[in-house]
Parts: structure tokens; C-alpha cells; sequence
């Protein structure tokens, strides 16, 4: 059931001598025409109607309950509708598209019945489908104007594809007149009558409308912006987690209607609403990693210089270090927002048995989260690495799930440390299996989903093919997870040059990739520059060890 808004004492929108009449009402003694706008009952709605008719009409449907008065403009006149849509907003009515075909002609036609809409305000025509009385207006700001009462503003041309964007820029209190910027003005002729002030409804401040950009949306977003309802336009993006600006607005929000047919095509837009409707923002802006986000980490263990130079110093110069490395990159990677890291060793690999006969030291949660919190703060992201020893990926990272579930927090799995049930470390290179790391897979994008986190990192080092037989079937369905492999090789550039290069040509598409510096055992270790230079395609995370 659809949540009704009060509805409003609205001054009759009444039809002057002269205009053309095809239904009842529309004198000087016709009632009130009542207009009342209502959030759809449904936490998400999606109008994925590809045609702008049938868009226009779905987004009727799912915010206006009635509207005495609507407008409509010729389907595929831009000048019409972006005058419709002007009107529209500034009226606090819906705006319908008039097509042409007798299938749309019906379609309109029901709405326009369903409203009880008893007047039209045909902008660009002289008729409109169903039995309303029509007020006719030529497509020109003046003619609007004069017709409606409305105080238009001029306004910039609106470049074509930029339709949606200018309609949920609209200000209903204070609507421009938009025009298409190749338009020609050609328009002529006055309104063949006037509408009597028109008091708007209550807006519907809980109700957030994201377009995905297309010009298919025009009237549906000013229809939105007609009922109160906040519009935010992707451009394009059809995941909610998407960008800051898009989390933002959805975050709180009541209902959300998603207008745009690449919505419609989303796998998973209702849990990644609710995902965006938490929100909680990634370090850099957004639930989703990459293309958006660039990773430059320090690599190692907390308190110890000897894993690498995440240990080397205290926690405040370990986030100092962290912004210094990560700055050269800024100018290097102008399309994406750079993210200083920390890649975490938790669990340690070790020569000699440990407690549960794992070789593998696993560091408290507690130790940990000092650092791990401190990065939360500082707008760095985070990576837990372990080496499992002779234990499983999955039974370790269960130990880190507290960690795990703070947003800014992803995994790495470290296969050169992972061991046999008779090995021991820097006797055998360990290996895992693809099973096993789809395991982890899943398991890591549930914890994500349950706890409706932004989107984690899951990193697979490797320097050699046989760390992770079948990784070509590694699992990649998960979007709750970017899956990264991180080419870990060491020494001279051409060597390095080399494992990039094999470990690129296993697959499966759809990986995010990795690259290691080392500062003593690269020979000689690529500045910043030439690592951006160098290693192509560019990888989305640099780590320093």
C-alpha cells in the first residue's frame, strides 16, 4: 500500500476564454483541482522503461496519486520538454510525454485518467491524448510564462545529453526556462488561454530519485522534482555504491526510485542500495574500489622493522609516512582519487611449530586494532595479510572478523606461506588452491553483505604460476569484493617486468592488479614515475616493502 501525502487546498487551474476543450470541467466555477504527491510504499522502485513515454508514465505512477493538472509535450521535441519540464517543476504537477503511436497515446491517456487529471497544458502542441481540457502553448519561454503565471529566469542552454541534469537542477520555488543549446528559437504564437495560481503540494523530503543520466529521463526527473523529491543524477553508474555524492543523497533516505533501464539491468540493486543507505564512505569517497581509487601501501607488521616499513615507526609517523609516499602519485594518476594503505601482516609465517602446530603466529585483534583504528581516522585504507602456515585462509581470517567488519578494512592472502600438512617454511614455496580461495572468496562477501559494508579488497599475492593452480577459475561474481592479484616479484626490472607479464596472461578478465616495490631487493626500485610509466596497464595498487 502506497503511503498517501496530505493532500492540498490547491487553487483551481482553471481554463481561460479561448483555449481548446476536449473533456468536462475547466470554467470559472470548477472546483479545486487537487494535486497530491505520495512516496512509493516500496523501500526501492524501478522505472526501467527505456522509452521516454513509458518512463514518464511509470514515474507518474509511482509518486503522484492524483493531479488535477498536468502537463505534456511531444515526445522527442527537446525544446518542448525541457519548457514542459520548467513548467512541471514550477507547477508541482507531472509531466507525460505525447507520443506518437496509438499504443502510447492509450498509455498517457490511462494516466492522465488516473490522475483525474481534468486540464492539460500541452507546451509545443495543440492537443494532447485522453479527454482533459487542453491549454495550448508554443515552446517559448514567454508563452510558458504568460500561460502558467510562473517568474521563469533565463537559463544556459542545455547541451545535448545534459537533459537530466539541468531538469534536477531545477529550482521549484524559482524554475528557469531551459532551452537546448543548438535550438533556433524558432517558436512562435501565444497560449491559447491561462491557468489560475496553482499552490504546490507538500515535498516528498524522504524520497530520493537517482537518474542514470540518459535523456530518456527528462520528464521523469522533473516529475520527480515536480513531487519534492531530491533527484541525483550518476552519469551512467547504475551501482548506488558508486560515489560519494550518490551515498550521500541515498543515505537516510526513505524510499528510492531508480529511473533509468540500466537499473533495471543491475544484478543485486536492492542490497546495494541498502549498502549506500548506510552511509559509509570508503578513505578517498564511495563504497566502490576501483577505476575511482588508486592504493599506494606500506607493507609489513606493527612494532618491528624486519617484515618491512610499515614497522619501522610509531603509529602518528606511520600515517605520516604513509600521505608522504602516497603524494608523488597524486599528479601521476590525475583520473582517479590516491588512497594511501597499509597492508597489515597479521598472522606471521614462522620457522619453527607455534601453538596449534601451524607455524604461523597470529597477532591478537587487540594489538592490531591501535593501528588499524588510526588508519580509519586518517582516511587510509587498510589490507590484513596472512600466512596461514599449515592452517586454512578461512579459519585465520575468521580470527580478524572483528577488524573486518570496519569499513575500511580488506584481506590479502599470502600463498608462498600457506603449507602442506609435512611442510615447513623456506623449504617449500607454499601453494593454495583456487577452491580454497573461493572459499575465502565467498565467505569474506558475505561478512561484506550481512554487515552491509562498502565494497572489500581481496588480495592474491603470487610470483609463480603454481601458488594458485586454476586461479583462471578464481570466483569474480561477487561485486561485494574486488579480487586483486599482486605481482610480489622481486630484483631486476626485466625479471619483475617478466612475472607481470605471465601472471597477466592466466585470467580470468575482470581481476584488479597489484605491484610490489621493494626498496633493498629491486634492482634498482622504480621511482613513482616510473612506475606509472613502466608498468602497463596501470596496476590499482603500488605497495612498498
Amino acid at each position: 500500500m502506497r503511503h498517501r501525502a496530505a493532500p492540498l487546498a490547491v487553487s483551481a487551474l482553471l481554463l481561460a476564454a479561448g483555449c481548446t476543450s476536449s473533456g468536462s470541467g475547466g470554467d470559472d466555477d470548477a472546483g479545486p483541482a487537487s494535486v497530491a504527491a505520495a512516496a512509493p510504499g516500496e523501500r526501492l522502485t524501478v522505472v526501467a522503461d527505456a522509452e521516454p513515454v513509458a518512463a514518464a508514465v511509470s514515474t507518474s505512477r509511482a509518486l503522484f496519486e492524483e493531479a488535477g493538472v498536468v502537463v505534456v509535450a511531444p515526445d522527442g521535441d527537446r525544446a518542448a520538454a525541457l519548457l514542459g519540464a520548467s513548467a512541471a517543476v514550477g507547477l508541482g504537477v507531472p509531466l507525460l510525454l505525447d507520443p506518437e503511436g496509438e499504443d502510447g497515446d492509450e498509455a498517457v491517456a490511462g494516466e492522465l485518467d488516473r490522475l483525474g487529471a481534468t486540464t492539460v497544458l500541452a507546451v509545443g502542441a495543440d492537443t494532447a491524448p485522453g479527454d482533459a481540457d487542453v491549454v495550448s502553448v508554443p515552446a517559448t519561454a514567454d508563452a510558458v510564462a504568460a500561460a502558467t503565471g510562473l517568474d521563469l529566469a533565463e537559463a544556459d542552454p542545455v547541451a545535448e545529453g545534459g537533459e537530466a541534469a539541468a531538469v534536477a537542477g531545477l529550482d521549484p520555488e524559482a524554475p528557469a526556462a531551459l532551452r537546448p543549446e543548438d535550438g533556433d528559437d524558432a517558436a512562435e504564437g501565444e497560449a491559447s488561454g491561462e491557468l489560475s495560481e496553482v499552490e504546490r503540494a507538500e515535498p516528498l523530503e524522504g524520497t530520493v530519485v537517482l537518474s542514470d543520466g540518459d535523456p530518456a529521463a527528462l520528464a521523469g526527473v522533473a516529475t520527480a522534482r515536480a513531487a519534492g523529491a531530491t533527484v541525483q543524477v550518476t552519469d551512467g553508474q547504475t551501482d548506488p555504491r558508486g560515489s560519494a555524492d550518490v551515498v550521500d543523497a541515498v543515505a537516510g533516505a526513505d524510499t528510492v526510485v531508480a529511473l533509468g533501464a540500466g537499473f533495471g539491468a543491475e544484478d543485486g540493486l536492492d542490497w546495494k542500495l541498502e549498502t549506500a543507505a548506510t552511509g559509509a564512505q570508503l578513505p578517498g569517497g564511495g563504497q566502490v574500489l576501483f577505476p575511482q581509487h588508486f592504493l599506494v601501501a606500506l607493507y609489513g607488521h606493527p612494532g618491528t622493522g624486519a617484515l618491512g616499513v610499515l614497522g619501522e615507526q610509531d603509529v602518528p609517523a606511520t600515517v605520516q609516512r604513509a600521505r608522504d609516499t602516497a603524494a608523488p602519485y597524486e599528479a601521476l594518476v590525475p583520473d582517479a582519487t590516491v588512497v594511501p594503505a597499509f597492508e597489515i601482516i597479521a598472522t606471521v609465517a614462522s620457522e619453527f611449530p607455534t601453538e596449534g602446530n601451524d607455524y604461523s603466529y597470529e597477532a591478537p585483534v587487540e594489538e592490531l586494532r591501535p593501528l588499524v583504528e588510526a588508519a580509519g581516522e586518517a582516511g587510509i585504507y587498510v589490507v590484513l595479510d596472512l600466512q596461514p602456515g599449515r592452517t586454512d585462509f578461512v579459519t585465520q581470517a575468521e580470527v580478524y572478523r572483528p577488524l573486518l567488519e570496519l569499513p575500511h578494512v580488506g584481506l590479502a592472502l599470502d600463498p608462498e606461506w600457506r603449507l602442506g600438512p609435512n611442510e615447513v617454511h623456506l623449504t617449500q614455496i607454499g601453494s593454495v588452491d583456487v577452491e580454497e580461495v573461493n572459499r575465502v572468496v565467498t565467505w569474506l562477501a558475505d561478512l561484506t553483505r550481512e554487515n552491509r559494508l562498502p565494497q572489500k579488497l581481496l588480495v592474491l599475492h603470487q610470483f609463480r604460476v603454481d601458488m594458485i593452480p586454476g586461479r583462471e577459475r578464481v570466483d569474480l561474481s561477487r561485486d561485494e569484493l574486488s579480487v586483486m592479484v599482486h605481482a610480489d616479484g622481486q630484483g631486476p626490472q626485466p625479471s619483475k617486468q617478466d612475472t607481470w607479464r605471465v601472471l597477466r596472461g592466466i585470467g580470468p578478465e575482470g581481476l584488479t592488479w597489484g605491484w610490489k616495490n621493494f626498496y633493498d631487493e629491486d634492482a634498482p626500485m622504480l621511482t613513482p614515475e616510473e612506475t606509472i610509466a613502466q608498468v602497463s596497464p596501470r596496476p590499482e595498487l603500488v605497495t612498498y616493502q
